[in-house]
């Protein structure tokens, strides 16, 4: 891995199609990260944790243009938080929690970008819609009020082979054409190249372009 932040941001833009946007987890990392690649014309950034993102956020007001993006699970009592300070959603993994955001945001005025969390493969430790339940709800969700419908999320279980995550990739990419979807938010450091061959308009990467966290980071309440 190259050892500047620098250097690990030329690499990965380097091989990144033309289409593929990188979305730079900053969880976990501290503000001066963000900083360094913000100075070398990074813009948009991934948080998980409602706490972490809220202090990062408000130490970094005096940086125009930061594009926020909420990557983690969001629990139906923090709906209201995260939509005041996050303009991209990529969790929505039901329809009672779509319904639940699309009212709030209807009360807060706001129109997030938002993509449906789906789980094409048998992953007990993640949620999101089936391709069939999905299909089944679609014209409901379509009906909701106040949501930009971008397109879909999707995490490979762990342990898949390359190839294994490709197919799981290139899956998603098919639902989203059959949906109308424009839009993918599929790959992380270890699987982005796979994701990124497959269509993904977002690959989300942490620790190859931040490097490891910092043992003295924060211990942030998770959301």
């Amino acid at each position: 891995m190259p050892e500047s932040a620098a250097e690990r941001l030329e690499a990965i833009r380097a091989q990144l199609p033309p289409a593929t946007q990188l979305l730079a987890v900053s969880k976990g990392h501290p503000v001066d990260a963000i900083r360094e690649l913000a100075a070398l014309g990074q813009r948009s950034f991934g948080e998980s944790r409602l706490q972490e993102a809220s202090a990062k956020q408000a130490e970094l007001v005096d940086l125009p243009g930061l594009d926020w993006h909420f990557i983690g699970r969001l629990q139906a009592n923090k709906v209201r938080p995260v939509l005041k300070q996050f303009a991209w959603v990529h969790s929505i993994d039901s329809v009672a929690l779509a319904q639940r955001v699309a009212r709030i945001a209807a009360e807060e005025r706001v129109s997030p970008r938002v993509f449906l969390q789906v789980k094409l493969r048998p992953d007990p430790s993640k949620g999101g819609f089936a391709a069939a339940e999905l299909r089944q709800a679609w014209p409901e969700l379509q009906a909701l009020p106040a949501l930009q419908w971008m397109g879909l999320m999707t995490m490979a279980p762990l342990g898949m082979e390359e190839a294994q995550r490709q197919s799981l990739f290139e899956d998603c990419a098919a639902l989203a054409r059959e949906l109308g979807l424009e839009q993918l938010s599929m790959g992380m450091s270890g699987d982005w190249r796979e994701a990124a061959a497959a269509g993904s308009s977002w690959v989300r990467i942490g620790s190859a372009l931040f490097g490891p966290k910092p043992l003295s980071a924060p211990a942030w309440d998770a959301i």
